[in-house]
């Protein structure tokens, strides 16, 4: 995995499919946290901007995943054995940050077409490029990373850290369900603690050229003001399920497909017939 495109391949294969099984989840959450007080959620269309979305994100995380895997070996090598963690969180960060280029517009898309903006993707990029200029599609680029900098960051950690000690207390590797299960519960803890965050990006991004927050901190300000603390928890539970599903089936994808890219570059060599 260390210098081959494997961890590219099997990253942007694990992402596309837990995009487009888990989409109608990030839909509800999105509206969900978008809405303004007491405001009805609508659950009609939820497939919306599924198709831009999955386009943007299957470059993306393979980006994240194609920086990842070299960046935590090379940290892995270079530092001592009891700071991998540190390895982990250090190369999640590289691996959010090298693929933010094309995450954010494709979030930024996505995110408007969930909340009824525009009927197409072709029509949405034209609309916030005309309106806004083209740094419309990076709106909220500082709130993401705020949000997927240390999502990334811990989600990778917990899942890397609980391998390693699921590893030294069954004496073998985890398996494809014990990958999925770790992955699922990696996920569902990051989910929950970088929800506010993600409160805050969501906002941010669907906004559009109201500019109805001048800030993260004005951002917050007004939150708290209009809506009280609980408004930065909207979405909770729709994205605990919709990443702790999605770290099941990225990791379990993940974890198959780098093995299946493996043995077909360096197939297993056949065992000898015995004489009988």
């Amino acid at each position: 995995m260390r210098d081959s495109p494997e961890g590219a391949i099997a990253g942007g294969a694990a992402g596309l499919v837990v995009e487009a099984a888990l989409y109608p989840i990030d839909t509800v959450k999105t509206r969900l946290q978008a809405v303004h007080g007491g405001g009805k959620v609508v659950l009609k269309g939820l497939y919306s901007g599924l198709a831009a979305n999955l386009v943007g994100m299957l470059p993306a995380t393979a980006i994240f995943v194609g920086v990842y895997e070299p960046t935590k070996q090379k940290l892995l090598n270079s530092l001592p054995e009891n700071l991998n963690a540190l390895a982990h969180l250090t190369a999640g960060v590289i691996g959010g940050v090298a693929s933010s280029i094309i995450r954010v517009p494709t979030e930024v898309v996505k995110q408007r077409m969930q909340t009824s903006h525009f009927a197409s993707t072709s029509n949405a990029v034209h609309v916030i490029v005309s309106r806004e200029g083209f740094k419309g599609l990076y709106a909220g680029y500082g709130s993401f990373l705020l949000r997927d900098l240390p999502f990334d960051a811990i989600q990778f950690c917990i899942y890397e850290q609980l391998r390693i000690g699921y590893k030294l207390a069954a004496q073998r590797d985890p398996n494809d369900p014990e990958n999925a299960i770790i992955g699922a519960f990696s996920g569902a803890i990051t989910g929950a603690i970088t929800t506010p965050l993600d409160v805050i990006k969501t906002r941010f991004m669907v906004q559009g050229s109201s500019s109805q927050y001048q800030g993260i901190r004005d951002c917050c300000r007004t939150i708290m003001k209009e809506e009280g603390a609980r408004a930065f928890l909207k979405g909770i539970g729709p994205r605990v399920l919709w990443i702790g599903l999605g770290g099941a089936i990225f990791f379990g994808v993940l974890e198959q497909t780098k093995q299946m890219l493996a043995n077909k570059r360096c197939p297993m060599p056949e065992k000898p017939i015995q004489p009988r």
